[in-house]
């Protein structure tokens, strides 16, 4: 009973996660501009053109449909854990000015959430491939 609720409790901080890379995954592919413009103030990765965004996109939403199937989970979550990890990092200055970019604080639990789900993969077995 207790793993099934540990089971339950990780596949829905997998779900959150997942929906969260899904929307900045879709984002490549419908607003390349705004990805572009991420990439360039957070990364200073600017002047990539819209199909480099295109192959960023495919895959992104390979690796975050992995991650939610829980398909090769060491690989799969270490690297969702990896990307989130330098998203919420790269975003530093936002910290510093709190009030006036409060949204980006949503970062640090999704940022534990991450580490949680890594941590525990074995745990996760509720709708994961690697457990069928």
């Amino acid at each position: 009973m207790e793993r099934q609720r540990i089971a339950t409790a990780l596949l829905l901080l997998r779900l959150g996660v997942f929906i969260v890379m899904i929307m900045w995954t879709l984002d490549k592919f419908i607003n390349p501009e705004h990805s572009g413009a991420v990439f360039e103030h957070f990364y200073g990765l600017g002047g990539l053109s819209g199909t480099a965004f295109m192959i960023i996109g495919v895959l992104q939403l390979l690796l975050a449909l992995a991650f939610v199937a829980g398909f090769m989970k060491r690989f799969s979550y270490g690297m969702i854990l990896l990307l989130h990890t330098i998203s919420t990092l790269s975003s530093w200055q936002q910290y510093l000015d709190a009030f006036n970019n409060l949204l980006f604080f949503a970062a640090w639990p999704m940022l534990a959430a991450c580490i949680a789900l890594y941590m525990l993969r074995d745990l996760d077995t509720r709708w994961t491939l690697d457990d069928r």
